[in-house]
């Protein structure tokens, strides 16, 4: 159509330039001053403005008459009320805090491993013996000694109590008697660190040193790991240590494992690393089958904004003007028949999720949203909705 009205803008200019050769395009091209060739200009300019005006009346008078004028086909939406969430996508790895190493507290031969790798134990349960180098036969001897010394002092005391004897006698006693106990109670403690129990109930991950082996303090003897008490860490940008707090809603997802579910972030630190400016939260993790270990990676969505009442609309139809308003279309005035009036309305966006994003001002609930053909139609134009 386009073609078309130039076809008959430059007929018509040629036509009403060719009446006079004297003051024709060609004639002053060939012959005339520069002054001459842009008043030329500005004249033709001035000619197809006023035929392009004239064009476009017809057509606009054509366009009210004919019955069978192609109108441009849209589809539209509603805009109406819904509920919009908005989520921070992150990285979070899963950790727990039963995951220990167990190394030895006392130098020696590592004389029995009482588990292998894979077994579950229970809390208290022994695991591995060092060998004592004679401290069980010390603590015997030592418990000998105060039971003679308890002897003595029960002895003492009751000739004190018949005030037969001496109160230094009686003191000395008693002395002796009590630092015995201390002593039994100190080869113990000693004692108890040649003996490797488990600090809580799990399984043996792993077996570091074998039975036969020497060993000391620190020595690393058997990994013990519990999955009942596992949790997420991710990372979060600071400057969503406002809308992430303790108790926000997340959406869990383990693309290993093909498991997603919905927990809440149990704590959020209160500590922004300047590294990467983020700061740290845990999320609880149930782990009824037992499939998720510590390290696994998972994909987390946690909730920061929701509203009950939003109208969203997808991103795809928002066009930006020259100068940086945001727009779409709506089709206005409807008839029985489905023909419309495209009107554009400039609109101001909120957060977006996915494909749709929250149209926070410009659009009211009932307006009809030109979807499809959103990006070939203009202001004022003439639509055809189809269903």
């Amino acid at each position: 159509m386009k073609k078309i009205y130039l076809i008959i803008v430059t007929s018509l200019i040629l036509i009403s330039c060719g009446g006079d050769k004297k003051n024709s395009t060609a004639s002053v091209i060939e012959k005339g001053t520069l002054e001459e060739m842009r008043a030329k200009r500005t004249e033709l300019v001035a000619k197809s403005d006023d035929l392009r005006k004239e064009l476009e009346s017809l057509d606009e008078a054509i366009g009210k008459k004919d019955t069978n004028e192609k109108l441009t086909l849209i589809t539209t939406l509603a805009a109406k009320d819904t509920v919009f969430n908005h989520y921070v996508e992150l990285q979070a790895n899963v950790q727990t805090k039963e995951n220990l190493m167990l190394n030895a507290e006392f130098g020696g031969i590592l004389q029995q491993l009482y588990v292998k790798e894979g077994q579950k134990v229970a809390k208290g349960q022994t695991l591995a013996r060092v060998d004592d180098g004679g401290l069980s036969s010390q603590l015997a001897q030592m418990e000998t000694q105060a039971a003679l010394a308890k002897t003595t002092f029960e002895r003492q005391q009751n000739l004190w109590n018949q005030k037969i004897g001496s109160e230094i006698q009686y003191l000395q006693a008693k002395t002796n008697y009590n630092a015995q106990l201390k002593s039994v109670a100190q080869m113990r403690a000693q004692l108890s660190k040649t003996v490797i129990r488990a600090p809580f109930s799990g399984t043996i991950d792993e077996i570091a040193s074998e039975r036969g082996s020497v060993v000391g303090p620190g020595s690393p003897i058997l990994r013990i790991v519990s999955l009942g008490n596992m949790y997420l860490e991710a990372e979060v940008p600071e400057k969503n240590i406002g809308t992430v707090k303790k108790g926000s809603d997340v959406i869990v997802d383990f693309p290993v494992l093909g498991e997603t579910f919905t927990t809440k972030v149990t704590q959020a630190g209160n500590y922004i690393n300047p590294a990467n400016r983020s700061f740290m939260i845990q999320i609880a993790v149930p782990n009824k089958s037992g499939n998720i270990k510590p390290n696994l990676s998972s994909k987390i969505q946690i909730k920061d904004y929701s509203n009950p009442k939003a109208i969203t609309v997808p991103t795809s139809i928002i066009s930006e003007n020259a100068d940086g308003e945001q727009f779409l279309y709506i089709a206005q005035n409807p008839d029985k028949n489905g023909n419309a009036i495209a009107k554009r309305v400039i609109v101001k966006v909120g957060l977006s999720q996915g494909e749709l994003v929250e149209i926070v001002e410009g659009i009211k609930d009932g307006d009809l949203i030109i979807k499809e053909g959103a990006r070939s139609v203009k202001d004022g134009q003439k639509v055809s909705i189809i269903k």
